[in-house]
C-alpha cells in the first residue's frame, strides 16, 4: 500500500536529474493519469515520494512507503488528504521536505497552508506510531529493526532515552535531558555504522534485552535506581568504537589498543574506557560528587568487562556455585551487582534466544562481519580466525556451535536463577533455533569434508574454539 496527497498543481520551473529521479523517495513523473486512481494500490508500485502527472496538468501526488497501520483523513480548502500509513515515516517526512525545498514549492503562497498542515500531521502520527511501537519495548519479541526503519537510524538514542523516562532516572538522578541526549547521540555516532553487526543497532538490541531482564522480579524488586542506571548505560556503550574485528586479530596485528591494554580484554577495555570519556566530555553525571563519579565509573566497566566471551568460564562457574549453594542475596550489593554482570552477558548474546525471524537476521550480520575478518586476514597471509574461514564455515554450523558451548550454557543457568515465562520463552525459542540451523548444516557437511585434512574432524577443531 502506499499513501496518497492530493495536491494542486505547480510548474516545476527546473528539471530534475535523471540520477535523483532513480532513487526511491525521489520524484517521479508519469502521464497516465491512470497511476492516479482513487486507490493507492497502483501508487505502491512505482518509486518516489512525489508524482507528478504532466497528461492532465490538474493534480501532484506525494506518497510515503512502509507497513500499514492506520488510516486518517484531513481536509483543506476542499483537497481530501488521504493518510494510510505503515512504518517508515520518519524518512518519508525528510524525503518530502527536502523535494519540496527542490522544486520550490514554498515559493507558492497557495500551497503553503498544505505544506504546514501535512508536515504537522505527518510528525503528529510519526510521534504516535513511535509511542505505540516503543509500548512493547518490554516484549521479548520486540523488533528493533522496526524502531530503527521508524526512527531514521536513531534507535539506540530514541530507545535509551524512553527507558530512562520511563525509570524515572532524569528525576532520580537530577539528570539535564540537553546533556543527557548529546551524550546518547554522541554514544550513537561512537559506533562504527559500516560495521554490519556491532554497531548502533546491535546496541539498542542489548539495551531492550537488559531492560528485559531488569523486569523480571527478582531483578526489579531489589534493584536500586544506581543499578538501572549503569546497566542501562552499559548495555548501550558495551560495543562502543568497536573495530568489526576480535581480539586476536588485534593481537596478532600489534594493534596500539593490543599494546595500550597489554592483550588483557583488549575490546572490553576500550569499549569501558571510551564510554567514560564521553561521559566525562557530556557532563551528563557532573553535577554528583567526585567520588559517585569515580565509583560509578568503575561499576560501569565491571558490566561492560563481564562481555568479555574469553572470561565466559569464569562467570559461569561463579555463578553455577552461587546457584548449587543458594546464598545468592539481593539485598546484598556485591551478589546484586554480579547478577547485574551475568543480565549483561546474557543481553550481549541473547540474539539465539530471540524469535527465528529475529535470530536469522543477526546470525547473517554476524557472520558477514566474521568472514569479513577471515578474509582480510587471508588477504595479508595470516592464520584465519576460527568461525572467520568462509571456505570451511557457514551460518548454520558457526550458530550450532555457538548455541552449543556458549548460549545454552549461560542460559541455563540463567534460567535456574530466574524461573519465570520469559526465561522459558527464551529457552524454547533457543531449543527451536538450534533446531531450525542443523537441517541447513547438514546440507553443507559433505562439501565441507572435502574441505578438511584427512585425519581432521569438526568436532577437534570445535573444541580449540571453546
Amino acid at each position: 500500500m502506499a499513501v496518497c496527497y492530493q495536491l494542486p498543481v505547480l510548474a516545476l520551473d527546473r528539471p530534475v536529474p535523471k540520477h535523483v529521479l532513480s532513487r526511491r523517495g525521489a520524484i517521479s513523473f508519469s502521464s497516465s493519469s491512470a497511476l492516479f486512481s482513487p486507490t493507492p494500490r497502483h501508487l505502491s508500485k512505482r518509486r518516489g515520494a512525489i508524482s507528478y502527472d504532466s497528461a492532465d496538468q490538474t493534480a501532484l501526488f506525494i506518497r510515503l512507503l512502509g507497513e500499514a497501520k492506520r488510516t486518517l483523513s484531513h481536509t483543506v480548502s476542499g483537497t481530501r488528504v488521504c493518510f494510510v500509513f505503515r512504518s517508515c515515516l520518519l524518512p518519508a517526512v525528510s524525503v518530502f521536505t527536502s523535494c519540496c525545498l527542490s522544486v520550490h514549492f514554498l515559493l507558492s503562497q497557495c500551497l503553503l497552508p498544505v505544506v504546514s498542515v501535512f508536515t504537522s500531521c505527518c510528525l503528529s502520527v510519526y510521534f504516535l506510531l513511535l509511542q505505540c511501537v516503543l509500548q512493547r519495548v518490554g516484549c521479548w519479541d520486540f523488533d528493533v529493526f522496526l524502531l530503527d526503519r521508524l526512527t531514521n537510524g536513531n534507535s539506540l538514542v530514541s530507545l535509551t532515552l524512553h527507558l530512562f523516562v520511563h525509570y524515572g532516572l532524569i528525576r532520580l538522578f537530577q539528570l539535564d535531558v540537553v546533556k543527557l541526549r548529546r551524550f546518547l547521540v554522541c554514544v550513537q555516532e561512537d559506533y562504527r555504522s559500516h560495521n554490519p553487526y556491532h554497531n548502533a543497532l546491535h546496541a539498542a538490541d542489548v539495551t531492550q534485552a537488559m531492560h528485559c531482564f531488569l523486569r523480571e522480579p527478582q531483578l526489579a524488586e531489589t534493584l536500586t535506581s544506581c543499578d538501572i542506571l549503569l546497566g542501562l548505560v552499559a548495555a548501550a556503550t558495551h560495543d562502543l568504537d568497536h573495530p568489526g574485528v576480535n581480539q586476536r586479530f588485534l593481537v596478532q596485528t600489534e594493534h596500539h589498543l593490543a599494546a595500550l591494554y597489554q592483550n588483557t580484554s583488549v575490546l572490553e577495555n576500550h569499549h569501558w574506557k571510551s564510554a567514560v570519556g564521553l561521559l566525562r566530555e557530556s557532563g551528563l553525571l557532573a553535577h554528583r560528587p567526585a567520588s559517585e563519579r569515580l565509583k560509578m565509573e568503575e561499576r560501569l566497566g565491571s558490566l561492560i568487562l563481564a562481555t568479555d566471551i574469553s572470561r565466559q568460564n569464569d562467570y559461569l562457574s561463579q555463578f553455577r556455585c552461587h546457584l548449587q549453594s543458594g546464598d545468592l542475596r539481593m539485598d546484598n550489593a556485591n551478589h546484586r551487582h554480579f547478577i547485574l554482570q551475568m543480565a549483561m552477558k546474557c543481553a550481549d548474546i541473547c540474539n539465539p534466544c530471540r524469535p527465528w525471524r529475529l535470530c536469522k537476521l543477526w546470525s547473517s550480520k554476524v557472520t558477514e562481519e566474521f568472514f569479513h575478518q577471515g578474509d582480510t586476514e587471508r588477504k595479508h597471509n595470516m592464520e584465519v580466525s576460527p568461525m572467520c574461514d568462509r571456505q570451511t564455515n557457514s551460518m548454520a554450523k558457526i550458530q550450532i556451535d555457538f548455541i552449543s558451548n556458549v548460549v545454552e550454557p549461560l542460559f541455563s543457568e540463567w534460567s535456574r536463577f530466574s524461573a519465570t515465562p520469559l526465561s522459558r520463552v527464551m529457552m524454547g525459542h533457543l531449543s527451536a533455533n538450534k533446531a531450525g540451523w542443523r537441517p541447513q548444516r547438514l546440507v553443507l557437511a559433505a562439501p565441507l569434508s572435502k574441505v578438511l585434512p584427512q585425519g581432521s574432524s569438526l568436532s577437534s577443531r570445535r573444541g580449540g574454539d571453546a
